[in-house]
């Protein structure tokens, strides 16, 4: 994976969703974690859409049923360990 985006803040989903696009078109494997307060904008779809061209995307279960009670995650449920294995994984990690 080229780049890993660890989205820890409520503002950390819009600011993901334009630098997926452009991860995209450089050709960058990319990966998400989504953490804390930053699991508020898996609630965007079109960023939840833009999730599904990136290698993977977890968020922190723990986070998920703390800040989005009774809703469907979009996208893998893990834990901070696979926030670890993710880190491991990455070339960069750009932290928002």
């Amino acid at each position: 994976m080229d780049i890993l985006f660890h989205v820890g803040t409520a503002a950390g989903g819009r600011l993901l969703y334009p630098l997926l696009l452009a991860a995209n078109r450089a050709g960058c494997r990319a990966g998400a974690f989504f953490t804390h307060e930053g699991v508020l904008g898996l609630r965007d779809t079109d960023l939840a859409a833009a999730l599904g061209t990136i290698e993977r995307a977890v968020a922190c279960e723990e986070s998920w049923h703390k800040f989005c009670p009774g809703l469907h995650c979009p996208v893998e449920s893990g834990s901070q360990t696979s926030n670890s294995s993710l880190m491991g994984e990455a070339k960069k990690v750009v932290s928002l």
